[in-house]
């Protein structure tokens, strides 16, 4: 992470990558599109779909066990012009495009190409999934069956 990530108040690079992914889809193309021009020479290193195991944990045992399978899309670049800086983007599903376009703002960021608008972004986004969330949250919270009650 720059000294300019830190200085637009950017956490940490889990927030940052946990952000990304699920940041609006359309959104998060369109500021790759926008830092690319800046970013110059760019190696993919990988680029592909696959599958991962779900870890889930017994809260009865407190013992960790596979839940299943995930498709994910998963992008990996080097930056040539940037003294070889990553970037990296693991999404759910097989969109390859999202998963690049997080791994082009991932490295954008490490190279303090735009921090300010990144720092914008991840602000933004970062807020609709707050309110995501606690709508989720309250909708849950609705249909919680207190036994206590019975």
């Amino acid at each position: 992470m720059t000294r300019e990530a830190r200085d637009q108040g950017i956490a940490s690079h889990a927030f940052v990558l946990d952000t990304l992914a699920r940041s609006d889809v359309g959104a998060l193309k369109h500021l790759a599109e926008l830092l690319l021009p800046e970013i110059g020479s760019i190696e993919v290193v990988s680029s592909r779909t696959g599958l991962v195991m779900l870890p889930f944990i017994d809260t009865v045992l407190n013992t960790a066990f596979h839940l299943g399978e995930v498709l994910v899309a998963e992008a990996h670049i080097r930056l040539g012009d940037h003294d070889g800086l990553d970037g990296y983007g693991a999404v759910t599903g097989r969109d390859l495009e999202q998963a690049m376009a997080m791994a082009i703002v991932d490295a954008a960021l490490a190279a303090g190409i735009q921090a300010a608008r990144i720092g914008d972004f991840l602000s933004a986004q970062a807020a609709r999934q707050a309110e995501e969330d606690t709508a989720l949250l309250r909708k849950v919270e609705a249909t919680r069956v207190k036994m206590e009650t019975f």
